[in-house]
């Protein structure tokens, strides 16, 4: 009985199936257990997040080759092939694989953030656990660091999947609408305007003065957190005039509380003019943004929980 493929032995399948056409992710997984003769039980068998097998290796098969430009999502829920995808059928390839797709530098630069966000994540924990996507590092790396460095991979990669499933929304006004809802729904699970029914409230529309949202934080409104939310590429950079320009609609709303997020990143003089001011403004960029994300559990949910145990020292010593 054939047995489940890992998820890189499912890239190259996973290709051929986008030149076909777009395909959703629970088309392309059942296509893939024809395709490799997966038995029912098989297309059922569940990892112990209650996850199937098929499915969540499919879907890490997907990630890793739109992150490789070889694939694309021209809308929520659809993938199809690109041109760079259809180039590298053209040269027949007998495999594709993690190491394989290095060979293309959005790629790589992909893993290399991944990397750099785990080193500074365990940085900051005080466990200096090294990344995992270093084969070579981690066969030194005790199982307790491997699990760290797992973990911190993981979420590297659930914070990419959430900026593309905002990209993902095609029509851009729809887009900049979900944006600006999706900060203030951010703001209120940090737990401003906390007890307060009604808290946050979207307002970003023409005429709106400058701002996308308002948090209140006391129930007569008196207080007040405004919000400007721009999606804009990840490439992008926020300037120091967009900041000033915001700066003053708070002055028009006579308030000197602001935060501005984006999904893009701030400029050196921007973040710059922020510091000198007296006005309590804060940048949220689009690293932050999926980091606060995952962090107050905004449209992220718990998949697993892992208990691992230990010898009882103070037991047997004693």
């Amino acid at each position: 009985m054939a047995t489940i493929p890992d998820y890189q032995s499912l890239m190259l399948p996973l290709l051929r199936l986008c030149a076909d056409g777009a395909i959703t992710l629970r088309a392309a997984v059942q296509a893939l257990g024809d395709t490799f003769q997966l038995m029912p039980d098989q297309m059922v068998q569940k990892l112990p997040s209650g996850q199937a097998v098929i499915y969540n290796r499919t879907g890490w098969a997907k990630t890793e080759l739109v992150k490789a430009g070889l694939i694309q999502q021209p809308q929520r829920g659809l993938f199809e092939i690109t041109d760079r995808g259809r180039a590298l059928l053209a040269e027949k390839p007998e495999r594709i694989s993690r190491a394989f797709l290095m060979r293309y530098p959005e790629f790589k630069s992909y893993i290399e953030a991944s990397q750099q966000r785990a080193v500074a994540r365990d940085t900051d924990a005080g466990t200096g656990a090294p990344d995992a996507v270093t084969t070579i590092e981690a066969a030194k790396q005790t199982p307790t660091e491997r699990i760290d460095a797992a973990v911190a991979e993981i979420e590297a990669e659930l914070r990419d999947e959430l900026l593309d499933q905002i990209f993902a929304i095609a029509n851009q006004s729809q887009r900049a609408a979900f944006f600006e809802t999706l900060v203030v729904k951010l703001l209120v699970g940090m737990g401003y305007g906390k007890g307060i029914k009604d808290a946050g409230k979207r307002i970003g529309q023409a005429g709106d003065g400058g701002v996308d949202g308002v948090i209140n934080l006391d129930p007569l409104g008196i207080d007040r957190v405004y919000v400007q939310a721009k999606c804009y590429d990840r490439e992008a950079t926020v300037s120091e005039g967009d900041v000033r320009n915001f700066s003053g609609s708070l002055d028009v709303k006579k308030t000197n509380r602001g935060v501005f997020i984006t999904t893009a990143s701030f400029s050196g003089p921007a973040r710059a003019y922020v510091a000198n001011i007296q006005k309590p403004i804060v940048l949220i960029d689009g690293d932050e943004l999926t980091r606060l994300m995952v962090l107050h559990n905004v449209d992220v949910r718990e998949e697993r929980q892992v208990a691992i145990k230990k010898l009882d020292a103070d037991f047997f010593e004693g």
